[in-house]
């Protein structure tokens, strides 16, 4: 253990600077209730005459689907549809996806869908450039496309992953683990950010969604990365559009002006996850979630405030100018509204499922995880021990 917490120590500016390396997408945002309407003319005016539209058979059913394809009709491009994706991206959406789209000619993919959606969309474009290469290859830490993937035009329907914007994608293998790309050379074209999509998400979707996208931003606004002022500004702005925003939708669901709102939260996330990487709060939930099947949301509001807490001597002066953009005179205020905000959205944490047995073998893989974030300090093996310990007790 303590060899890893040297290693990490050392490392922990690598993973930053190597991301400084790697083109980041630069897709143009359209904005708007029932944006995605507008998708059959963007085709046209960017000379995709052939499309793959992947989603999920959920949106589908809920004939979300309906408007992409009406207006891709309207302006006479041709596509073909795989609704196959569920909850995964598995290797097996992947292949057909890629088979799909080779045999059709598609110029572009189309994804409306959440993170796996979009994640799938992302390696069936890296896929159709690198027609060589077997599908269970393309699973490669850095995934290099020379000449680009093939466009994607992005459409989320959820506010949370940020997926739309991020340079990774999550794949589970045939054999049940799970595996994480970075493609290198990947093109999104656009992403329409399409509030109609994300209304009728009931409560506890939509907060989850909303603390994964405000960790995403908080994470991103106190890396130990050099950041633009720009992509500063977006991740401090992904936590104040939370903060006001998300409360208003437990009483009042409808309000397609904060939904709206969400999706741009989320959308600035993702922003922060290609340029600042994300930090311990997520090195916890990932390893905490995998072993008790915890949602990923969820695990992220239970592990935020005690990881927070833990570091945020280490990040001072990050905290405080975050906390007066959102308006708080001090970083203890701003994290005393973040943990009333996870209070009210109710996602009933029992930090209790977190066996103390358990804890060692957390330890390691939390460790482990934390390589390839960018956070404000490295944690001893006490030190995740005893953060471990609080969640344990949170009720």
């Amino acid at each position: 253990m303590e060899n890893m917490y040297l290693t990490r120590k050392a490392i922990r500016k690598l993973p930053g600077n190597i991301m400084k390396t790697i083109p980041m997408p630069e897709p143009e945002i359209i904005e708007g209730f029932g944006c995605r309407g507008q998708i059959g003319r963007i085709c046209k005016e960017s000379g995709f005459a052939d499309v793959l539209v992947l989603t999920d058979r959920t949106l589908c059913n809920l004939g979300y689907l309906d408007s992409v394809l009406k207006s891709l009709d309207a302006e006479g491009i041709r596509y073909e549809v795989f609704d196959g994706v569920t909850t995964e991206p598995r290797l097996e959406y992947i292949e057909k996806g890629r088979e799909i789209a080779l045999e059709s000619g598609a110029g572009c993919i189309v994804s409306l869908g959440g993170g796996s959606v979009l994640d799938t969309g992302k390696m069936i474009a890296a896929g159709c450039r690198l027609k060589h290469i077997p599908t269970d290859l393309l699973l490669q830490k850095f995934l290099f496309v020379p000449e680009k993937t093939l466009p994607v035009i992005a459409i989320p329907s959820t506010a949370g992953t940020g997926a739309e914007m991020t340079v990774g994608a999550v794949v589970t293998k045939s054999g049940g683990g799970k595996f994480a790309s970075v493609i290198v050379g990947l093109d999104v074209h656009t992403v329409f950010l399409d509030s109609e999509l994300t209304v009728r998400a009931p409560w506890r979707i939509t907060a989850a969604c909303g603390i994964d996208a405000l960790s995403h931003g908080l994470e991103g606004a106190i890396a130990d990365v050099r950041s633009t002022e720009a992509d500063l500004e977006k991740s401090r702005q992904c936590v104040r559009l939370v903060l006001e925003n998300l409360p208003k939708l437990k009483e009042h669901p409808e309000d397609v002006e904060a939904r709206g709102a969400m999706c741009l939260a989320a959308n600035y996330g993702g922003n922060a996850i290609n340029r600042q990487l994300a930090g311990y709060v997520h090195a916890f939930a990932h390893s905490i979630g995998a072993k008790y099947k915890i949602p990923h949301g969820e695990a992220i509001a239970m592990c935020l405030m005690p990881v927070m807490h833990s570091q945020m001597e280490s990040c001072a002066g990050r905290l405080l100018e975050l906390a007066h953009f959102c308006g708080f005179d001090s970083a203890d205020a701003l994290l005393d509204s973040l943990e009333s905000l996870i209070a009210r959205c109710g996602l009933a944490l029992d930090g209790s499922v977190i066996k103390p047995e358990d804890f060692k073998d957390l330890s390691v893989a939390i460790s482990k995880d934390s390589i390839n974030y960018s956070a404000p300090m490295t944690f001893t093996h006490a030190q995740i021990i005893g953060i471990l310990s609080e969640i344990n007790k949170i009720k």
